[in-house]
Formats: C-alpha cells, sequence, structure tokens
C-alpha cells in the first residue's frame, strides 16, 4: 500500500502544480500530487502552450518554403503538406515534455495519484480514478493548482468538430477553407496564425474596438496592420448571437456590439477563443468553507484561502491566466508553507503572443500611466533600422520603453518585432532591480543581434538613439 500521510498534498499537475511538487521535493516536504488527466503537465503542455508552439513552427516552415526561401536563393519544390505527420511531429514533443515531469517527480521523491482530487473537509483528500477506485490522502497543506478551461460562448455549442475551443483547434483533422476565430486575443489569434499559413482563410470576430485587450494601444494598432497585411480579416465591435451547424459548415449570426442589424457569417470551422475561467467546479471547497467569485475565482491572501491549511495558486487566483505566473506562484506558495519569504511580483510578469512577428511586454502601458496621470518619457526604436531584422528581412515592429520623467525608473517595456518573447527577459530583469533606461542604454549588446533595438529604444528616452 502507498503512504497516505503527506506534509502536502497538490490538486492539479500543470505549471502550477508540478513545480510546487518539485519545490516541495526539494526542502525536503513530503509532496502528494494528483492530476485527474492521466498525464502531468495540464492544459499548457498538453492542450495548450506547448502543442500550440509546435504548429506555430511547423507553420512558420511551411509558409517560409512556400515563398521566403525562393526569395532567399533556396529553389525547393513547392512544399506540400502533410498534416497527419505534423500532427504526430506535435504529439511526440507534447510526450516527451509529458515524461520529463513526470521523472521530475521520481527526482523528486514526490507521490503521483492519477485521479480526481477532491477535498473532504479540513487535511483531507479523496483521490478517484478512472476506475471508480477512492483513496483517501491525509495531509497537513492542500494546494489548489486546477488551472482553468476555456469559456463558453452562450449560444455556441463547442462540439470539437465545426465548432471546437483551443482543444479542438490544435488537432483539427483537415485546413478548413474557412475558420472564424471568435475572440481576438493572444489565444485566438495564435491559433488562427498557424491555419492561416497552411491554407485557411481567417475571418476574426472581436466583441471590443480593438484587438488583444491589454496590449498597449500602440502596439495593439500596428499589430493589427501587420495581421491584416499577412491576410487576416478583422469584424471589430461585434457580437455572436448564434451559431448554427449542417453539412456545408456553420452558419454564424453577428450583430454590432452597439447593436443594430444582425448578419450572417458562413464557415467551415469556428474557434470560439474568447479566454479562460477558472477549474474550481467539483473540488469540495463547501467542505472547507471556500467559495469562489461568480467567476469562479478563489480569494486569497499571499496564496492562503479563507480556510486554513488550503493554498491555491495559478487560474484559480486572481493575477494573469499564464503558465509562467503560476510557476512563481507555485515557488512562492511552497516556500511559505516551508516558512520562508515566498513572493510574487505580478507587476514584473511579462506577456508575448506567439505569432509572427511576436508580442512581448512587461510593466505598465502608455494607456496606464496616462490613466494615472503620471509623468513618463518614450523610447522608441524600429526593426527597420535593426541591422540584424534587415538582413532577414524581418523588420516589422519596434520597441517601446516609458520610463519616469524625473528618475528614468522604467515603467514598462513593450516590443513587436522577431524573437519579442526571447528579448523581453532582459526588460524584466532591468525592472525587477527597479533599473533606469540609462542602465540598458549603456549595457553593451552584441552586433548584430535583433537585441540590439532594445538597446536603442532605452537610448531613445533621453533622445540619444544613434542608430535610426
Amino acid at each position: 500500500m502507498a503512504d497516505t500521510n503527506f506534509d502536502v498534498v497538490i490538486i492539479g499537475g500543470g505549471p502550477g502544480g508540478y513545480n510546487a511538487a518539485v519545490r516541495a521535493g526539494q526542502l525536503g516536504l513530503k509532496a502528494a500530487i494528483v492530476e485527474s488527466r492521466g498525464v502531468l503537465g495540464g492544459t499548457c503542455l498538453n492542450v495548450g502552450c506547448m502543442p500550440s508552439k509546435a504548429l506555430l513552427h511547423a507553420s512558420e516552415l511551411f509558409e517560409a518554403a512556400s515563398g521566403e526561401f525562393a526569395h532567399i536563393g533556396i529553389d525547393v519544390p513547392a512544399p506540400k503538406l502533410n498534416l497527419i505527420q505534423m500532427m504526430k511531429a506535435k504529439q511526440d514533443s507534447v510526450g516527451a515534455l509529458t515524461k520529463g515531469v513526470e521523472f521530475l517527480m521520481k527526482k523528486n521523491k514526490v507521490t503521483y495519484f492519477v485521479g480526481f482530487g477532491k477535498i473532504e473537509g479540513a487535511g483531507k483528500v479523496s483521490v478517484t480514478a478512472a476506475d471508480g477506485k477512492v483513496e483517501q490522502l491525509t495531509t497537513k497543506h492542500i494546494v489548489i493548482a486546477t488551472g482553468s478551461e476555456p469559456t463558453p460562448l452562450p449560444g455556441v455549442t463547442v462540439d470539437q468538430k465545426q465548432i471546437v475551443d483551443s482543444t479542438g483547434a490544435l488537432s483539427l483533422p483537415a485546413v478548413p477553407k474557412h475558420l472564424v476565430v471568435v475572440g481576438a486575443g493572444i489565444i485566438g489569434l495564435e491559433l488562427g496564425s498557424v491555419w492561416r499559413r497552411l491554407g485557411a482563410k481567417v475571418t476574426v470576430v472581436e466583441f471590443l474596438d480593438r484587438i488583444t485587450p491589454g496590449m498597449d494601444t500602440e502596439l495593439a494598432t500596428q499589430f493589427q496592420k501587420i495581421l491584416t497585411k499577412q491576410g487576416f480579416a478583422f469584424k471589430l465591435g461585434t457580437k455572436v448571437t448564434s451559431a448554427k451547424t449542417g453539412k456545408s459548415g456553420v452558419s454564424l449570426t453577428l450583430e454590432a456590439a452597439a447593436g443594430g442589424n444582425a448578419e450572417t457569417l458562413e464557415a467551415d470551422v469556428v474557434l470560439v477563443a474568447i479566454g479562460r475561467r477558472p477549474f474550481t467546479a467539483g473540488l469540495g471547497l463547501d467542505t472547507v468553507g471556500i467559495t469562489p467569485d461568480q467567476r469562479g475565482f478563489i480569494a486569497t491572501d499571499h496564496f492562503k484561502t479563507s480556510a486554513p491549511g488550503v493554498w491555491a495558486i495559478g487560474d484559480v487566483i486572481h493575477g494573469p491566466m499564464l503558465a509562467h505566473k503560476a510557476e512563481e506562484d507555485a515557488v512562492a506558495v511552497i516556500e511559505l508553507i516551508a516558512g520562508k519569504a515566498g513572493h510574487v511580483d505580478y507587476d514584473l510578469v511579462p506577456s508575448v503572443v506567439y505569432t509572427f512577428p511576436e508580442v512581448a511586454w512587461v510593466g505598465k502601458t502608455e494607456d496606464q500611466l496616462k490613466a494615472a496621470g503620471v509623468q513618463y518619457k518614450t523610447g522608441k526604436f524600429p526593426f527597420m533600422a535593426n541591422s540584424r531584422a534587415k538582413i532577414n528581412h524581418e523588420t516589422d515592429g519596434f520597441v517601446k520603453f516609458l520610463a519616469d520623467a524625473k528618475t528614468d525608473k522604467v515603467y514598462g517595456v513593450h516590443i513587436l518585432g522577431p524573437q519579442a518573447g526571447e528579448m523581453i527577459g532582459e526588460a524584466c530583469v532591468l525592472m525587477a532591480f527597479g533599473g533606469a533606461s540609462e542602465d540598458l542604454a549603456r549595457t553593451c549588446h552584441p552586433h548584430p543581434t535583433r537585441s540590439e533595438a532594445v538597446k536603442q529604444a532605452a537610448m531613445g528616452v533621453e533622445g540619444w538613439t544613434m542608430q535610426a
């Protein structure tokens, strides 16, 4: 019989849960992790971040082979899409990653229970396996790390065939002639990019009058222009009121968000990507007196819930619903449980859109600084003037720094361009140490690299950009 008494039981095996388990093992806590999926890694590794990046990478290569190769003197026959092999390669990568996470559990002496975890009262967790067998665990601490699920759209029923959510969009059996994406957020634009590159016509329907809410408006405006140039069509300020499926596809009924006459939009496949909501149903929260808010979020104070010994992290609590945020929560909560000083600065959690070009940002947007009445300076630098970007034919976009008008402390950094997700890291480090734009402007960067655009933008805050 496996031991069923632990210092900490973690419910959920995603980036928040498995990193909490690893940290618990490192700190000498006797830990267990409970995951119902049958494989660790959660949404991110299985049906989110990782498979989407596999398809984004593959589709970028396909599009390059279809045109960019010839432009730079590489003559190849017109590429032929083997979607079955592309999906297999995606799944092989995912499988390797999830096995790696399972190895980390063994390495850190974490007991892994496969089944649905439910709180049964203070210090008690039941694990119900697929065959109905139930195991009872006892513990000093419970960490809820159950993540999130796609938010449903009223009037539109997901069948994962003609109407799909992000999970279904990762495994379409064929390239649709016309894909309609409902929601102009990060998930919708990334997955829309995949299928557009592979040959689909893509129309994005968004309730708001702009794309990517939360992104700096100047970046979002330029980003939309680039996507439109690539072939995206946008219907902004528009809501979907119903969807009817048939043999010929899906018929969507649309209305202007502000009201007006209805119109119909036909599609082969519809992707509903209007956001995600916390997965907190059926966890037995009521047995310890926890009541989620109307949106399903659990209120916490430094990850402590209202129930003694019960903690929550990641997508089930307020804050950015991002895998890397959940990882930081994971380390902090276990360190608090172990008597250390765990902490996460949510102002320094970066966001990335993995389209081409990428978009990445950290800290405050210009919109937020204006609304708060903060006096700030701006430094910008276009990738058109960056030597590496020009040589690589990747000149769309720019870097923008926002810094205090008097102290030069950096409030935010925003990048629209190639490898933006890789370059935002130095801005995170700069801001974590309370750095000024001049600190980065006077730091030597290698040449020729895209990162020089970040340096030049920082120089621009004080008006001494030298390459544009």
